[in-house]
């Protein structure tokens, strides 16, 4: 069968036509054969957002940017309605998920997916809305770490414009003779502390000698402790023997044997105010102490008298003869009677 060059004209146009027609959709971002899952979310601006621009989740992509228009009756900051597909079919998109638009580049915008972590409250259905937002792309952040460090740099710039102003206007006349004289000045108080140094140098010298004697003599107190140190262990160890006689004695016996004869001195003095005992009553019978005082005299007295006579009381013989004591007159007689009644049995 011939084909006529018509047929085949016709072919070619038809397949032209739907290759044609199939690129625009392949550069659109729709697949070959349909099937997508399409979204949409709403944005303040493009954000240089163009059409077939990549759908990421995680750094891959799963899908394309279908269309980026402008509704000026949408909602206010939310004019730009960016329409999207998911060409995965395994990937869904659970509520609460989030479309960013920013750049993995200085260049290439993308659209990326935020998925949540809760995963219970279910899915979104095709053709719903999602939520957009859109962040912040290299370019602002470089400018926003940037202009900190240019507005220093610009004030440093300042600073170093004053600088030099002053050190411009210090560099003056005024300003010459005046570090002159400063440099004189040093000169001087260079020469005065070489003098100082010298007569450091004198000093040092002059004490070097009495360094060398008190040197001499640490020397010999150290020796002299050196021999020392038998007797000082001597003493330590006396001082050691002293400390465990001391924490070894019976300290409780000793004061309980204190505590008892406080106790007996405490009963005896009690007897004796009390008037009890030969103790008490010499404290307490006024007639008795009396007694004893006339007592005391009177043999005093009777002491006294046969010093004075004691012919009256020894009676001898010489040669056979009886000499006789002089008699004792009454007064005597009953003095002495009642000193020797006196006397106890």
């Amino acid at each position: 069968m011939k084909i006529s060059k018509e047929l085949k004209a016709g072919v070619i146009a038809v397949t032209a036509i739907a290759l044609f027609v199939t690129g625009i959709n392949f550069l659109k971002g729709s697949s070959f054969f349909g099937g997508d899952d399409n979204y949409f979310a709403y944005f303040p601006n493009s954000g240089q957002l163009a059409v077939a621009s990549n759908v990421t989740l995680n750094g891959v992509i799963v899908g394309k940017v279908v269309g980026v228009d402008y509704e000026p009756n949408g909602e206010s900051g939310k004019q730009v309605k960016v329409s999207f597909n998911i060409q995965n079919s395994d990937v869904k998109l659970p509520v609460g998920t989030m479309v960013e638009i920013g750049s993995l580049d200085l260049f290439n915008k993308s659209l990326q997916i935020q998925m949540p972590t809760d995963l219970s409250k279910g899915y979104h259905n095709a053709g719903d809305e999602i939520p957009g937002t859109i962040a912040e792309d290299m370019v602002s952040q470089v400018k926003s770490y940037a202009d900190p460090i240019v507005q220093k740099v610009q004030g440093m710039m300042s600073s170093v414009d004053k600088m030099i102003n002053s050190l411009t206007a210090f560099w003056d006349t005024t300003a010459t003779s005046e570090i002159e004289k400063s440099m004189k000045e040093v000169k001087i108080a260079i020469n005065r502390f070489g003098n100082v140094a010298e007569q450091v140098e004198l000093l040092v010298l002059e004490e070097k000698a009495k360094f060398g004697k008190i040197m001499s003599n640490v020397e010999s107190i150290t020796a002299n402790l050196k021999k020392s140190n038998d007797e000082v262990a001597a003493i330590i160890g006396n001082t050691r023997k002293v400390s465990d006689d001391l924490v070894t004695a019976d300290f409780k016996g000793v004061i309980n044997n204190a505590g008892s004869t406080l106790k007996s001195l405490n009963s005896l003095l009690d007897q004796a105010q009390n008037g009890q005992g030969t103790l008490g009553k010499l404290l307490g019978d006024e007639q008795l102490y009396q007694q004893l005082v006339n007592t005391n005299q009177e043999l005093q007295n009777l002491v006294n008298d046969l010093q004075l006579h004691p012919e009256r009381y020894i009676h001898f013989s010489v040669l056979g003869a009886k000499t006789k004591g002089v008699p004792l007159t009454g007064k005597e007689e009953k003095k002495l009677r009642n000193l020797l009644d006196s006397i106890p049995n």
